[in-house]
């Protein structure tokens, strides 16, 4: 098969989904998928199976949740407009407003639903547990949520639910920081709440994530609030680690002693987090003791398309394949076609071993984005 390309497995992302039912049974609460970092929608198949809800923050993930995944949507968008709201509102059982002025704004259009939808308020706990500025949505002067001291004694009539969001790749001591400060700031207002959404960020397939943890501190709340929902948004955590991104070496550059392997995919465009959060993905055929060192350079024309270094074992030569490891979440929601150069085609591995193509890309694809 050609490189490059997106190989997803079958056989992870059932394993992920079964962790995280275990973890919404074992603990009493729904746990449903955030489109942002998943939308592959060929290998939702596979999700409906199990019945997967999903929230969506546009009306393009909303409608892509309706027709591929079947799955009830809880809404959340930072601002609603007059055009949107109808369309938000038909497709959706939850949503959730960021702002007193939109809750207000739209909570008669709520009610002119007779219950069909349910609204909440997105609030601000101001626990800051992300490292990453970027991805931290209680940095100060965060756009997202309610802070403490800007909530009535009283909400709007109609909001039935509270969400809050401030974890990024989290663990469950972090979500227990967070309810903390939560209950601490808003606590005289959850149990006139029917639900709480407790965002995403939590990476509960991880390797070294305390499920038991989690379940303790998730039952915990319930008890102290017994007549409230619980809800838990993740994204990464449907896909983590369930898919590679599989390229080539086109050339060898060296420059001042340091050596780039030039790949025929690109960090900037089809690995953007590698540049953003930042990180170093895990290569297969690399490592730790190698004796030759290389950048791996991304075959655009960014300056800073690049990452690494990592060490090999033998040296590297053109046409040799390597594994970018953990290449689904966060990755195909976020690539672009920038340079024109060519994008991976994306491939779903069964469980039985087989491989399917599930799109390959063309000049055609890259000609309509742009007029």
């Amino acid at each position: 098969m050609q490189t490059p390309y997106y190989i997803v497995y079958e056989e992870k992302l059932r394993r992920n989904i079964e962790l995280i039912r275990s973890v919404a049974e074992r603990a009493g609460v729904e746990i449903i998928m955030a489109f942002k970092a998943n939308a592959l929608w060929r290998s939702f198949p596979i999700l409906r199976e199990y019945g997967v809800n999903a929230t969506a923050s546009s009306l393009n993930e909303l409608q892509l949740g309706r027709e591929e995944l079947g799955a009830e949507i809880h809404s959340y968008c930072p601002a609603y407009t007059e055009e949107s709201i109808g369309r938000y509102l038909d497709g959706s059982t939850h949503i959730t407003f960021n702002s007193l002025s939109q809750a207000r704004r739209f909570l008669p259009a709520v009610k002119a639903r007779g219950g069909k939808v349910s609204a909440g308020l997105r609030v601000n706990p101001r626990c800051s547990v992300v490292e990453t500025d970027l991805y931290n949505p209680a940095l100060p002067g965060s756009r997202f949520g309610v802070s403490p001291e800007d909530m009535p004694d009283r909400l709007p009539e109609g909001i039935e639910g509270l969400h809050f969001h401030a974890l990024c790749e989290g663990s469950p001591e972090d979500l227990a920081k967070v309810l903390e400060a939560f209950e601490a700031q808003f606590g005289r207002h959850i149990d006139r709440m029917k639900w709480v959404n407790m965002g995403g960020g939590h990476l509960m397939t991880r390797a070294d994530y305390d499920t038991d943890r989690l379940v303790e501190i998730l039952r915990g709340f319930r008890e102290r609030h017994p007549g409230v929902k619980v809800i838990l948004e993740p994204g990464s955590a449907w896909t983590w680690r369930t898919g590679d991104l599989i390229t080539s070496v086109v050339d060898i550059v060296e420059n001042q002693g340091i050596k780039t392997a030039i790949i025929d995919a690109s960090f900037a465009c089809h690995m953007p987090d590698t540049l953003e959060m930042p990180y170093q993905p895990l290569i297969s055929e690399a490592s730790e003791t190698g004796e030759h060192e290389y950048r791996l350079g991304g075959n655009s024309c960014l300056s800073g398309d690049f990452c690494g270094p990592w060490r090999f074992d033998t040296p590297l030569e053109a046409g040799r394949r390597l594994t970018l490891e953990d290449m689904n979440h966060y990755t195909t929601v976020k690539t672009t076609m920038f340079n024109g150069i060519r994008h991976p085609s994306i491939v779903l591995q069964r469980a039985d071993g087989t491989q399917e193509m599930l799109r390959e890309f063309t000049y055609e694809d890259y000609k309509s984005r742009m007029s």
